[in-house]
């Protein structure tokens, strides 16, 4: 069974990234918007978590695009309808509240 899950808090305002880090699976992809888009902010210990995890990472364009956040290529930005798709894609969506 696959998850989409999708954060939207800033990963340096609480834990909500590294508890969903612990839980995601090989098929689960994680989606960053609103401020969690700041885990994608370089040389940040987000950004290098992230990076070497290998978790298929999503993250809303319009988020990364409205705090300057380039999106690396290991990464994919979407736009809402592709997240529409995306939760329909997906067996679960765990929103981390």
């Amino acid at each position: 069974m696959s998850t989409l899950h999708v954060l939207s808090h800033s990963p340096f305002g609480d834990d909500r990234l590294n508890s969903c880090l612990r839980v995601i699976g090989a098929n689960d992809a994680l989606l960053l918007c609103g401020d969690a888009a700041y885990a994608l902010q370089p040389g940040t210990a987000p950004f290098q978590t992230l990076s070497s995890r290998g978790v298929k990472l999503l993250v809303l364009a319009e988020d990364a695009q409205a705090r300057a956040l380039p999106v690396p290529d290991w990464a994919q930005a979407l736009d809402y309808p592709a997240f529409v798709e995306l939760s329909i894609a997906y067996d679960k969506v765990n929103s981390w509240l």
